[in-house]
């Protein structure tokens, strides 16, 4: 999963990525070329960008709704598996070429895109503290048992 940093230059980069050519250039170390379904064409189509990890080779992201997927098989369907995990992805609604949106059209999709990088900024920043709560929880506890090591002879 993507940490806060990456996902605001994400963000920002993926402004570029409404182009599938642009797309299709993050696809030059894809594992997945010939016969099969998620060829980097296919991918970069779906609204796919690949942003793969040391240990995730095949790590795919919409550039739109941010939405990571890994663990592709050859002949997974890039749309499919896009529609599937996030329907409400604004990208999957275009029914027209990027190209062609008017201004009104497109500044209504960034505002979309705004809205799920928000979200998830807002998902990330909540997990974070929740695991720096835990940890302060369990230090604590520790620090107390250390201090009191049986409560109930006291």
């Amino acid at each position: 999963m993507a940490t806060l940093e990456q996902l605001s230059d994400r963000l920002r980069a993926y402004s570029q990525l409404y182009s599938y050519e642009n797309r299709l250039q993050t696809f030059t170390d894809w594992p997945f070329r010939e016969n099969c379904n998620c060829t980097p064409e296919e991918m970069a189509k779906a609204g796919f960008v690949h942003c793969p990890s040391d240990n995730e080779p095949d790590v795919a992201c919409c550039f739109f709704c941010l939405k990571e997927l890994e663990g592709w098989e050859p002949m997974d369907n890039p749309w499919c598996e896009h529609e599937k995990r996030c329907p409400d992805c604004g990208f999957l609604s275009l029914k027209t070429d990027f190209g062609d949106l008017t201004v009104k059209e497109y500044v209504k999709l960034e505002q979309q895109r705004l809205c799920k990088y928000l979200r998830k900024a807002a998902h990330l920043k909540i997990a974070c503290f929740r695991d720096k709560v835990d940890l302060t929880r369990k230090n604590l506890e520790m620090l107390f048992i250390s201090r009191h090591p049986n409560p109930s002879q006291e």
